[in-house]
C-alpha cells in the first residue's frame, strides 16, 4: 500500500509539473513574443506584414513583403487625440491571434460568390507617458494587408493620423489628384518624384519589373459616420505617401464609446490579384439587408448625355425610352434632373401634392413592359430626416425601382454621418442606390447591397478624359467596387476613343456597375447595329472576373463570366497596333466573337480558338474592341 501511496503521489507531482509547463508554454506564445522590436503577421497567401517598434522612440511602424520582396518599407504608424500622442513613446504590452474565415454573397461587383481568409493580430500598444492605450489590429489576406486602431472612449476626439506609406524608392505611381467628389484624372509618375499634392485615396505602385513585379493599391475600408474619410498627402523627392482626414476637422467622438478607425488597406499582387480583389468588400461588415431579394442589377438607358433636360423630361419622351429598353429587353430606364419640381415650391401638406409628378404614370407604364423606373434627386432634397421621410416613401409607393442621389460633394464625418442614415432608409424603402458626386465604394457594397454603383470617377461626361485615364481605371477605381462611369455615348465627339467604337463597346465590359448606364442616344445605337446586338447580350451581373492582359495606363483587357459565357473588353492608348490577348478563360475549344473597328463600320468576327491560346485583335490607335465567348462544338457560327 506504502508502494501504491507513493506512485499516486509521484504522478500528481508529475501531472501538475506538466500543467505549469504548459502553461508557461502557453503564455510565452501569448505575452512574450509581443515583447520583441518586430512581429510577423502571416495570411494565407504570399503577403506578409511586419509590426515594427523603435526602442529609442517608441514609434510604431508597419512594412510589407511579399514573396521576401519590399512592397511596403517600415512606414509610420499612429494616431493623435486631443489628449494623447499615439504615434511615439509607445510599448507594446500584448498580441492576441485569430483566424477569419468567411462567405458571403453579392447583388453586383466582379463575383457573386466570395470567400474570406484571413490571418487577424491585435497587438497592445501604452503610451509610457501617459499610460493612454492604442490597440493596432493587422489583417493579411492572400490579396492583401490592413491595419486599424482601437481607442478607449476616455481617448477625446481624433486630431489626425500619422499613418503613412513608405514605398520603395525606385517604385513607380498612378494618381489622381484628390478633389471632393474623386473626380480627376489618373496619370503615371515616380512615385519619390510625384509632385507635392494631395492625392485620392486609391493610388496605384509598382516595385520591380517584369514577372518580379509586385503591385499596391492603396485604399480605406469599412468607413461610417464615425469617422471621416482619408486621402493621401506627398511631397516631392520623399518615397512617403501620408494620410490626411478631409480637412483636418477634428473627428468628434464624443459618446461614441470605443472607436474603431477604418481600415486602411493595401491590396498587394502582381497585376492581376489587385485587379481581380475585393479585399475592401471583404474587410467591411457584413450585409445589414436581411432580404435582398429585391435588389436587381442590370443596365439602364440613361439619355442625360444625349441633351440634357432636352433629352427627355417629359412623358411622352421617356415612354419612347421605356418602349426602346424594352424592346432590348435592358431592365431599367434612368429619369435625369427636371422632372420634379422644387418641393420648397409644393404645398406638402396637401395630400395631393405628389400629383405634380408624372413619375407615377410612368412606372405604370414601364411595370407593363417590364422596366423599371430610376429617378435623379439631389442631396439637398434629401439631407434631412423630414425630406428624407417625404421623398422615400413618396417613391417606393410609386413604384420607383432606385434613387441616383447626387452633389454631396464631401467627405466629412457629418456627410458619412448621412451616408449611414441614407443607406438604412433607402434600404428600409427598398430603393436601389446610384451615388454620383460622391465618395468611393469603401466596403459599403458588401454592408448595404442595395447600392449598385458610385461615380467618383472621372467618367463619360467629362470632356478631359485621356485614352491613358482609360487604361488605369481598371486597376485603380474600379478595383475598390462598381463604378459609374456610363459607357455607350457613340454620339460624343469629344470622348477620348472617339475614333473607335468598339472600343466604347469594350468599356461595358471592362467598367463594372451594378446598374449600367448606357449613356448613348437611342439612334446612336440603332446606327450601329452590331454594338447594339452586343448590349442586348449583355448580362446583368457577373458571377467572375479575369484580367487577360495589359499595364497600367497603356491598355487593359478584363473577362467577366455570365454562367457559362465570357464577355471581353478592352481599351489601349496609343498607336493602332495588332493585340495579342491570352484566352486564360478555361480549358476546351470556344467559340470567340470579336467587335472590331473598320472603315466601314464595326464588324463581327467568329474565331474559333483553344482556351489559353492567344487571341490576335486588330486594334486602331486609342482604341479597343469587345468580344463575347462561349464553348464551340461543330457547327456552332455564334454565341
Amino acid at each position: 500500500m506504502a508502494l501504491l501511496h507513493r506512485i499516486r503521489l509521484l504522478t500528481l507531482i508529475l501531472c501538475a509539473a506538466l500543467a505549469a509547463t504548459l502553461l508557461t508554454s502557453v503564455t510565452a506564445r501569448a505575452d512574450a513574443h509581443p515583447r520583441e522590436t518586430g512581429r510577423t503577421v502571416s495570411g494565407p497567401g504570399t503577403p506578409r506584414a511586419e509590426v515594427g517598434l523603435d526602442p529609442a522612440t517608441g514609434t510604431p511602424t508597419l512594412a510589407v513583403t511579399r514573396q521576401g520582396r519590399t512592397v511596403l518599407e517600415p512606414s509610420p504608424l499612429g494616431i493623435v487625440t486631443e489628449r494623447a500622442d499615439l504615434s511615439t513613446g509607445l510599448t507594446l504590452t500584448g498580441r492576441t491571434d485569430r483566424e477569419i474565415n468567411e462567405h458571403y454573397t453579392t447583388a453586383a461587383g466582379k463575383d457573386r460568390t466570395r470567400s474570406v481568409r484571413m490571418h487577424e493580430a491585435r497587438f497592445r500598444f501604452r503610451s509610457t507617458a501617459t499610460g493612454a492605450r492604442l490597440d493596432l489590429t493587422v489583417r493579411v489576406s492572400r490579396d492583401g494587408v490592413a491595419y486599424r486602431y482601437t481607442l478607449p472612449a476616455t481617448s477625446g476626439n481624433v486630431l489626425g493620423e500619422t499613418s503613412a506609406f513608405t514605398l520603395p524608392g525606385d517604385a513607380a505611381a498612378w494618381l489622381g489628384a484628390y478633389r471632393k467628389d474623386n473626380e480627376n484624372l489618373f496619370n503615371g509618375y515616380g512615385a519619390t518624384a510625384a509632385p507635392t499634392g494631395e492625392y485620392m485615396m486609391q493610388g496605384l505602385f509598382r516595385t520591380g519589373s517584369g514577372d518580379g513585379a509586385d503591385y499596391a493599391l492603396i485604399a480605406e475600408s469599412d468607413l461610417s459616420g464615425s469617422y471621416a474619410a482619408a486621402h493621401l498627402t506627398h511631397t516631392a523627392g520623399s518615397p512617403t505617401y501620408g494620410i490626411k482626414l478631409w480637412d483636418g476637422t477634428p473627428i468628434q467622438t464624443s459618446g461614441t464609446g470605443t472607436l474603431t478607425t477604418p481600415w486602411r488597406a493595401v491590396i498587394t499582387g502582381d497585376l492581376a490579384t489587385v485587379t481581380q480583389s475585393t479585399f475592401t468588400d471583404d474587410l467591411a461588415p457584413a450585409s445589414r439587408v436581411r432580404d435582398t431579394s429585391w435588389i436587381k442589377p442590370g443596365k439602364a438607358l440613361w439619355t442625360w448625355l444625349a441633351g440634357g433636360r432636352a433629352a427627355g423630361q417629359s412623358l411622352e419622351m421617356q415612354k419612347g425610352y421605356v418602349d426602346y429598353a424594352a424592346a432590348r429587353h435592358w431592365p431599367y430606364t434612368v429619369v435625369d434632373a427636371g422632372w420634379y419640381f422644387d418641393p420648397a415650391q409644393w404645398d406638402v401638406t396637401d395630400p395631393d401634392w405628389q400629383q405634380n409628378s408624372w413619375i407615377p404614370e410612368l412606372v405604370r407604364y414601364g411595370r407593363e413592359r417590364g422596366v423599371g423606373i430610376h429617378v435623379w434627386i439631389h442631396h439637398r432634397d434629401l439631407d434631412t430626416p423630414e425630406e428624407r421621410e417625404q421623398w422615400l416613401p413618396t417613391l417606393e409607393k410609386w413604384g420607383v425601382k432606385g434613387v441616383k442621389i447626387d452633389f454631396m460633394d464631401s467627405e466629412s464625418q457629418a456627410t458619412f454621418q448621412w451616408y449611414d442614415q441614407i443607406l438604412a432608409a433607402t434600404a428600409a424603402h427598398h430603393l436601389l442606390v446610384n451615388f454620383h458626386g460622391s465618395t468611393i465604394p469603401k466596403g459599403l457594397q458588401r454592408t448595404w447591397p442595395q447600392v449598385m454603383s458610385f461615380e467618383g470617377v472621372n467618367g463619360e461626361e467629362k470632356k478631359t478624359n485621356t485614352p491613358q485615364h482609360l487604361a488605369t481605371l481598371p486597376f485603380t477605381r474600379n478595383v475598390l467596387g462598381s463604378m459609374d462611369f456610363t459607357p455607350g455615348a457613340f454620339h460624343k465627339p469629344d470622348r477620348p476613343n472617339a475614333g473607335s467604337d468598339a472600343g466604347e463597346l469594350g468599356l461595358t465590359v471592362l467598367y463594372e456597375s451594378g446598374i449600367q448606364n448606357l449613356s448613348g442616344k437611342p439612334g446612336s445605337y440603332d446606327a450601329r447595329p452590331v454594338a447594339r446586338t452586343f448590349l442586348e447580350q449583355l448580362p446583368n451581373a457577373w458571377d467572375e472576373t479575369r484580367l487577360l492582359a495589359g499595364a497600367p495606363g497603356e491598355s487593359a483587357v478584363e473577362a467577366r463570366r455570365s454562367g457559362s459565357r465570357w464577355f471581353i473588353g478592352g481599351t489601349y492608348a496609343g498607336a493602332a497596333r495588332t493585340a495579342a490577348v491570352p484566352l486564360t478563360i478555361g480549358h476546351g475549344t470556344w467559340l470567340v466573337e470579336t467587335v472590331t473597328d473598320t472603315p466601314a463600320g464595326l464588324v463581327r468576327t467568329p474565331h474559333v480558338v483553344r482556351g489559353g491560346a492567344t487571341l490576335s485583335v486588330d486594334v486602331v490607335a486609342n482604341g479597343g474592341f469587345a468580344a463575347v465567348a462561349c464553348r464551340w462544338y461543330a457547327g456552332r457560327t455564334d454565341c
